[in-house]
């Protein structure tokens, strides 16, 4: 986890918040589960079976902008802790560069 705790990786946990992010959006859930299914791959891949909390995070926020930028916005603004205004205009600034 962020805090430096060791925590197993919950599917139903990482789904949920997902799930939320993509509320009222175009987002097939089968996508969702599919999100979440690379990122459980990942976790494996891993020579240990772990996972810094902040690599797996940001392998999940990535994927998500390509689904859905508003689910995107929303995730990430939970995920990074965004504290105002600001910080949700320098993400919609960079998604704005990143479609031009």
């Amino acid at each position: 986890k962020q805090d430096g705790t060791r925590e197993e990786f919950n599917r139903k946990k990482m789904l949920g918040g997902l799930l939320r992010a993509c509320e009222k959006r175009p987002v097939p859930p089968r996508k969702l589960d599919q999100l979440v299914d690379e990122a459980e791959a990942l976790l494996h891949e891993q020579p240990e079976r772990e996972l810094p909390s902040g690599e797996l995070g940001e392998f999940v926020v990535e994927k998500l902008r390509e689904l859905d930028q508003v689910a995107y916005v929303r995730f990430a603004s939970v995920y990074r802790s965004f504290e105002d205004i600001g910080a949700f205009e320098d993400e919609i600034s960079d998604l704005k560069e990143r479609a031009e």
